[in-house]
């Protein structure tokens, strides 16, 4: 399965199953491959479907805390229910802040638990991009699930509409689900309650998308990952800010150096972001990465290029490219210029043939 792992004879643990995503590619060539194609699309493509997801817990950690209801809502294209799974459950624990989600010990004691319905939660995950308001909550609690019911999540995307939201210049005061409903005429009936949060979620998210390919936007969609271990044990990874992982991941071409302004991108140019820009910062790390170049979170003689919109930067890293004579451009400039990137020379290590028996990992 795409996205879970594998073990090699000789190996400690497993290692990622790329040979199925990219053939002819293998190690760390393959892994960046898979990653930097899957961190972030065109909201102009269609994908593979959505299902909305909203989960309310007895508390904010996934380790000790449990879900005590769960709505899951698989959306055709056009944004209609087509199919949901809704439950309230028996988390087996005190259900915490009752004043929050309206759930007591009684209303829980004879419902599911989590176990009993995880084979229908798969079935409706399955081949779907996972949509949640704040998503590493929603899916940290629901990887947790999962695992004490000895399950597996087939989720292998996940989007966040808070940074979806981010990315659409709305102009509102916060991006809280309520904040959104309301600017788009949305009712909603019962804040805390999942079904009703998640219902709101997928009629926002309709207005949404529809704003995101008007402004030829990428959608912050996010690869998920799971682990099979020797035992049979199947652990799910849990999502990690792309800025970490983009600053440790290997690019697999030279840094040809220096940027010339008016003249192209290559692939390999280590790019750095300064705070002065309008576009968020995860949505340009995606297209650095989706281009061939390199993220650089710290600015020095090495680096290519600085995205920052002053002019005359006065302190951080846009300071830091004037003081190093590092070329600065703005983001929009950017955007522009990531869609026709020249092709780079490939590093020698990336094009060795992997040892059958070799482990790679990006961290």
């Amino acid at each position: 399965m795409a996205g879970e792992c594998i073990r090699r004879a000789g190996d400690r643990g497993p290692v990622p199953d790329t040979g199925g995503i990219y053939p002819g590619l293998s190690g760390a060539r393959a892994i960046l491959r898979f990653v930097s194609h899957n961190w972030g699309r065109p909201a102009r493509d269609a994908g593979e479907g959505w299902v909305v997801v909203d989960v309310e817990t007895s508390g904010f950690n996934p380790g000790k805390a449990r879900v005590l209801s769960i709505a899951a809502l698989a959306l055709d294209p056009n944004g209609i229910v087509e199919q949901s799974v809704v439950s309230l459950l028996n988390p087996g624990v005190d259900p915490g802040p009752t004043h929050v989600h309206g759930l007591t010990t009684e209303m829980l004691e004879d419902q599911p638990a989590f176990a009993d319905i995880a084979h229908d939660v798969a079935e409706l995950l399955h081949g779907r991009t996972l949509v949640a308001h704040n998503a590493a909550f929603d899916y940290a609690f629901l990887v947790a699930e999962a695992e004490l019911a000895r399950s597996v999540l087939p989720v292998d995307s996940v989007m966040c509409t808070v940074e979806l939201a981010r990315r659409l210049d709305l102009g509102l005061q916060n991006l809280r689900l309520e904040t959104l409903a309301q600017h788009w005429n949305i009712p909603q009936t019962r804040a805390h309650d999942a079904f009703d949060d998640a219902l709101v979620l997928s009629r926002v998210l309709t207005p949404a998308l529809q704003r995101a390919r008007e402004r030829d936007l990428w959608l912050p969609v996010r690869p998920v990952t799971r682990r099979r271990w020797p035992n049979g044990a199947v652990t799910h990874e849990e999502l990690r800010p792309l800025k970490m992982l983009a600053s440790r991941m290997p690019c697999p071409y030279q840094n040809p150096g220096r940027y010339q302004r008016g003249g192209p991108l290559v692939q390999g140019m280590r790019v750095a972001l300064s705070a002065e820009v309008k576009r968020t910062h995860e949505e340009l790390v995606e297209r650095i990465l989706h281009a061939g170049l390199a993220y650089a979170d710290a600015v020095d003689p090495e680096t290519s290029l600085v995205i920052c919109n002053e002019q005359v930067p006065e302190h951080g890293k846009g300071f830091q490219a004037r003081e190093l004579g590092v070329p600065t451009v703005s983001d929009e400039q950017f955007i522009r210029s990531v869609a026709a990137v020249v092709d780079g020379v490939g590093v020698d290590a990336f094009e060795q043939p992997a040892d059958p028996g070799q482990q790679f990992a990006l961290f």
